[in-house]
This record gives C-alpha cells, structure tokens and sequence, in this order.
C-alpha cells in the first residue's frame, strides 16, 4: 500500500446534511459455471451532500462491483442486482436502460483507475470531453466547447483551448486522468465516483489528483464515494469509512474513529500490515493469514472467520454476525470486539494521523 500525502477533510457534514444517495439490501451476484457468485451481500449506506465516503477492501472484496452495480455498469446477465438505492426521490435499481442512460454522466460522474483505458485513443479530448455535456446538457457544439475549455482549465490542463484538439498519447498519465475527472464533473454531477482513480499514478502525481478533486468538491459541493485499497489515502480525505470484505461491509464508521479504535479484526489486520517509511525498529510486517473465500463459496457464519486470529469459535463458523451498533455512529460486523489495548496498538503501528472535524474547521473560512 502506497501512502501519498492527501489533503485532511476541511469540512464537517453533520446528521442533518442532505442524503443524496441512500443504499439499502445491495446484493450483487454473478452466475458461474460453479454456481452463483454472491459478489455483494446486503449492503446499506446514506451519502450526504458534500461528504466524502471511502470504501475500502483488498481485492475481490466486491467495493467496486458495489458502485458499478448502482447504474447497472455490469453485464445483465450474467449479473443480477437487487434492493433499491435511491438518487435523491429516484431508485436507480428499478431504472431502465433507457433511463439510466441519462443518470449515468449527468448526475454520477465516474473517475476509474486506468485513464488510457477510459479514453478512446482515436478520439480527441474536445470530443470526449463534449459528448457528455451535448448529450445531457443540450449544449451547442460551440457553448460545449466553451465549457470544455473552463473545465480543462479548472483541472489545471495548461493552454487548454489548444489541447482540446489533441488525442489521449499526447498528454502524461497525470494529465490524462485530469481529463478523465474533467469529464466526470463535465454535467455537474450529484455524486462522483472514483474508483481506484490513483493507484496507477507515481506518489507525486496522486496526490496532485487528490487534492484536485477535494478542491473540486469544496467548490461544487457534491459528494465523492472513494474507492481504495490505500489506507494512507482514506485517512487524508474521508469523512467516513466503510470496510468491506467477502462482499460485505464488515466495519462503518467515521474516519477519525476508524483508526483511532479499529473494532473488527480485519480492520485490525489492515492497520497492522500497513509498511511505515523510516521505521527501522518494526521487523517484519504482521500478516492477515490466508486468502478471502471464493464468491462461489462462501462460509456460511461470518466471512471472516477462517482467517480471523482474534477469536473464532463454533458460532463464528455457522452464524452471520449482523451488523451492529457498538458506539454511536460506528457498525461492526462481528460477535465479538477487538480488545482495545489491541485495537490502539494496531492503530498505533500505522502511525496515521488525521485531525477531529472540530480542529479542520478551525482553519476554514
């Protein structure tokens, strides 16, 4: 896991903020020659207006199948989507083709991780970046093209009337998803979503683009769902967190909760294995035993239980832990808690670092 520096959250998005997106029972499943693939079970989450949500699992946890599926950006079949995930009074689930094609770029805009892979390579970036907004907005060929221009400009493209007119091999991988997020904010969207959007970028220019779509958000006040493996990223720009593994959220909560008292041990083991430049004193890094279960079969008690070196028992092996309340504001999906001597010690070993709301705000105008 890379930790490139990012910007602390400099707002507060309280209980009373707007929820603009409400996800509720997401189940995401796949069918298999071995079987169905349960690739998301029974995820619940409110997005509030201006708030950053992290979601965060190794691969194959399902967290980015979890935002694909809410404007159906999987194949159907052999995928199928199911519980209801309202965008402001509209249920994305129950859309049709038809109209989710007019949700998709107009009121969630997408960042995805690979920028030479979202571009056509034949297609200059005017025109990509015009489609959208002549499609959506009703733009003319002249006024998108203005709007491109201040969008370009705005992600901090140099001379950007003159690169409008140039193919994605021309610009730097930095510069490249600069484009792609100018794209993705092109008609004003509710809600952006970026997946992985740094993970192919050097250290330097991740947080370059870290910091452009925090600005972004603080000028737009939109709501960002962040999808990531890095932990170091999470604790630079969320304001909350949700942990998800084996295609389930196994811990919710604030940030600055998250990883000041990790509850689950997953969670724990995250924090535990997580490198630390400069520390010449830690040894070897802890290791999560094991590998995650296979969509196609699943234990039948908690996810996580043949790797878990906390405490795994008879009911941990047949039960499904619900997701439970053990302080305000913060879920668990386990039997049993972390003791907090080992939970701080976890955190501790990650040395990260991120300031309360109430101490961000002091510094905002």
């Amino acid at each position: 896991m890379s930790s490139a520096p990012g910007p602390t959250p400099d707002h507060d998005v309280g209980e009373d903020a707007e929820v603009v997106l409400s996800v509720r029972d997401l189940d995401v499943s796949f069918g298999t020659k071995r079987g169905r693939a349960s690739v998301v079970r029974g995820i619940d989450y409110d997005l509030h207006r201006g708030e950053t949500l992290a979601i965060v699992g190794e691969s194959g946890s399902g967290k980015s199948v979890s935002t694909l599926a809410l404007t159906k950006l999987i194949p159907i079949p052999p995928g199928r989507v199911t519980g209801t995930a309202h965008l402001g009074a509209t249920d994305l689930i129950a859309l049709s083709e038809e109209e989710l094609v007019r949700v998709r770029g107009q009121r969630i805009g997408f960042v995805f991780q690979d920028p030479m892979t979202s571009l056509n390579p034949v297609h200059t970036i005017g025109r990509q970046l015009t489609e959208g907004m002549r499609h959506h907005l009703g733009l003319s060929e002249a006024d998108a093209r203005d709007r491109a221009v201040e969008l370009l400009a705005k992600v901090g493209i140099p001379s950007p009337d003159r690169r409008l007119d140039d193919y994605p091999h021309q610009f730097s991988g930095g510069m490249r998803q600069r484009v792609v997020i100018a794209i993705g904010l092109s008609c004003d969207p509710e809600v952006l979503i970026a997946d992985e959007a740094t993970t192919a970028l050097d250290v330097t220019t991740q947080a370059q683009i870290i910091d452009l779509i925090a600005e972004l958000q603080a000028d737009l006040g939109m709501a960002v769902v962040w999808i990531t493996h890095d932990l170091g990223v999470v604790a630079g720009i969320a304001d909350r967190v949700l942990v998800m593994y084996a295609g389930e959220v196994v811990e919710q909560a604030e940030a600055v909760t998250l990883f000041a008292r990790p509850r689950h041990p997953y969670t724990v083991g995250l924090l535990a294995s997580l490198p630390v430049l400069g520390d010449t004193e830690r040894g070897d890094l802890a290791a999560i035993p094991g590998l995650p279960p296979a969509p196609t079969s699943l234990p039948p008690g908690c996810g996580f239980h043949p790797r878990c070196s906390f405490r795994s028992d008879e009911r941990c092996a047949t039960e499904r832990p619900p997701l439970r309340e053990v302080a305000p504001g913060h879920l668990v999906r386990s039997f049993y808690e972390v003791p907090e001597e080992q939970s701080r010690r976890a955190s501790a070993a990650a040395r990260i670092e991120i300031e309360p709301p109430d101490v961000r705000d002091e510094g905002v105008a």
